[in-house]
């Protein structure tokens, strides 16, 4: 039986460097002023394309880099230690909105689709959450109406899109069967231009300044058939998978910008003198980090572990959740401290601690929170059935 290896292959390692090189000169010089104007950073999207981090989960022959998850949980988690916003730019771009093609797509629509948005040409995006229903699917109001001639007439208003205003190809979830609940969800790909569909409130946020967040409102938007994803009523089943995916891509996102302010932290530690001897010196401080090294790598271990089980074909439902829980925690703890150790600078915008401490407080909210993790967790534990993949009844 194959074991998990927890050392880093020669590949992943040359990938590791890779992606922190791009991070350190495409990223880093700039990512604080597009935090502060709060601005989407188009520029960064070719250059991104172009080293294949918008294709990771397309298969080649569609353009595509097809990276394993061990290797997409990595790449996330080294933007993430540079920028939370553009680490979930490309995750969500990844996971969710190529994620669903590729697991639902017909042959034609990947063909149409993928190449546009493995090379950044286009931007993806995913929307399931609605004002009125987050971790709630079957609270959904958005309807898709079947008409005569085998069209759908779609309504409805979404909110918390990532890339919901710059985005170009839109999975859209709708209810198609209201009587079955979150087994009447069907999903629908939307372009954008498509008469009735337009971009409502761009959402102002208390971090990931520079990832674009918004509503989507459709009204009456009518798309043909074709622009079915996967079969009717199937559309929240698909969703399941993709999930348990992208709650490995969040735990990492968690992991780097946990990593990101701890590292920064025992930089501050090293070099700031207190009472004639460095903060690092102060056994108080030296526990702190002693925490956030411990708490940290046992998230790493947990994300690894479940990347890898996703890697073997295995069902992750539970140690997705369990990672995504811990790393998020783990991230949240590591920042605050970070933020502790800086004391009043820690509180400024002149060290990235205080918006690391901000991009983090997401990820025990997106991709299902903290609450409904334990509820994943404890359902899995127990055999409550297989629409406990989403912690939904």
């Amino acid at each position: 039986m194959s074991t998990i290896d927890f050392e880093l292959t020669d590949d992943l390692r040359m990938l590791q460097k890779t992606v922190r090189g791009f991070a350190a000169t495409e990223i880093a010089p700039y990512c604080r002023q597009w935090n502060e104007e709060e601005r989407f950073p188009h520029e960064l999207i070719p250059k991104l394309g172009e080293l294949g981090l918008l294709g990771m989960s397309v298969p080649e022959r569609y353009g595509g880099s097809q990276m394993s998850m061990q290797e997409i949980s990595l790449v996330v988690e080294e933007l993430a230690m540079v920028d939370g916003s553009v680490a979930i730019t490309v995750a969500s771009h990844n996971g969710l909105g190529c994620g669903h093609l590729v697991v639902s797509g017909s042959e034609e629509q990947k063909q149409k689709y993928l190449p546009d948005l493995a090379s950044g040409r286009k931007l993806g995006a995913w929307g399931l959450t609605e004002p009125g229903s987050g971790s709630d699917a079957a609270g959904a109001r958005t309807r898709a109406l079947q008409q005569a001639d085998g069209s759908w007439k779609i309504s409805g208003t979404k909110t918390f899109i990532t890339q919901g205003s710059v985005g170009s190809v839109f999975v859209i979830m709708a209810v198609t069967s209201p009587e079955k609940k979150q087994r009447g969800i069907t999903a629908f790909l939307v372009e954008k231009g498509t008469p009735g569909f337009r971009t409502g409130r761009v959402l102002e946020k208390m971090g990931l300044h520079a990832s674009d967040t918004a509503e989507l409102l459709l009204d009456e938007v009518h798309v043909p058939d074709s622009q079915r994803l996967g079969a009717v009523d199937n559309g929240f089943i698909d969703t399941l998978g993709i999930l348990d995916k992208g709650r490995i891509t969040i735990a990492s996102m968690a992991l780097g910008l946990g990593w990101g302010a701890y590292q920064a932290a025992i930089k501050y530690a090293k070099e700031r003198r207190q009472f004639g001897k460095s903060l690092s010196e102060f056994q108080a401080i030296q526990h702190m980090l002693a925490n956030s090294e411990t708490e940290l790598e046992a998230a790493r271990l947990l994300i690894r572990r479940a990347a890898w089980l996703c890697d073997q074909g295995k069902k992750i439902t539970l140690q997705a959740s369990m990672a995504k829980l811990y790393a998020a925690q783990a991230a949240m703890r590591a920042c605050d401290r970070a933020v502790q150790i800086h004391g009043g600078y820690g509180y400024t915008r002149e060290f990235p601690v205080e918006r690391a401490m901000r991009d983090a407080k997401l990820c025990e909210i997106g991709e299902g929170t903290n609450e409904i993790q334990r509820l994943v967790i404890s359902r899995e534990l127990l055999g409550r059935g297989e629409l406990v993949v989403s912690g939904l009844i």
